[in-house]
């Protein structure tokens, strides 16, 4: 069960995939997001696509919610 855990913790996102999970945000406001440094850390693969581990976007959302300490 561990290994399940790690597994789905370690998946990576496509940014399409991001996006949705964001509520539909556009492209561009991801592109742009990531100049200002405010996007989730992407990673960049040999081809150029970027990829967002599924729990790093679950730590950047945390960091977001309202009511979230400081």
């Amino acid at each position: 069960m561990a290994r399940d855990t790690r597994a789905k913790s370690a998946d990576l996102l496509t940014v399409w995939q991001v996006l949705d999970e964001l509520g539909g945000i556009s492209r561009r406001t991801f592109y742009r997001w990531r100049e200002l440094r405010i996007a989730p850390a992407c990673i960049q693969l040999p081809n150029g696509e970027l990829r967002v581990r599924r729990d790093v976007l679950n730590d950047w959302l945390a960091e977001r919610a309202e009511g979230a300490a400081s």
